[in-house]
């Protein structure tokens, strides 16, 4: 059920805390309103100030860029070769598929040889 609120002055309303919390909204928080058939939809938006982060040039040394760069090329060259899993049609598909590869990684370490 709705909620009940009152226009002001220069439009201005009141979301009830509620209808806030349930949205996640929060004082300060931008909201974007817009005129969908017949109604107006308040949507949260999340605004990032992109100035206050370091583009990834400068985000790494060149010692982790490199480090970076071949773990990229290994992955790449993995995909070529045809060393990956999938596609799967659903995400239960997926999780089946992600527990039978765990079941066979504990029973293999269960049979591996004790150390001294």
């Amino acid at each position: 059920m709705g909620a009940l609120v009152k226009v002001q002055h220069k439009g201005q309303v009141t979301i009830p805390s509620r209808l806030r919390n349930q949205a996640g909204i929060a004082e300060g928080d931008l909201v974007e309103a817009s005129f969908q058939r017949g109604k107006i939809v308040l949507t949260p938006k999340l605004v990032i100030d992109r100035s206050r982060f370091p583009t990834a040039a400068d985000e790494y040394t060149p010692a982790q860029r490199r480090v970076i760069d071949a773990r990229l090329a290994k992955s790449t060259e993995d995909i070529k070769k045809g060393r990956v899993h999938g596609p799967f049609e659903t995400h239960e598909e997926m999780i089946e598929f992600l527990h039978g590869r765990a079941k066979r990684a504990r029973r293999a370490k269960n049979t591996k040889p004790k150390g001294r």
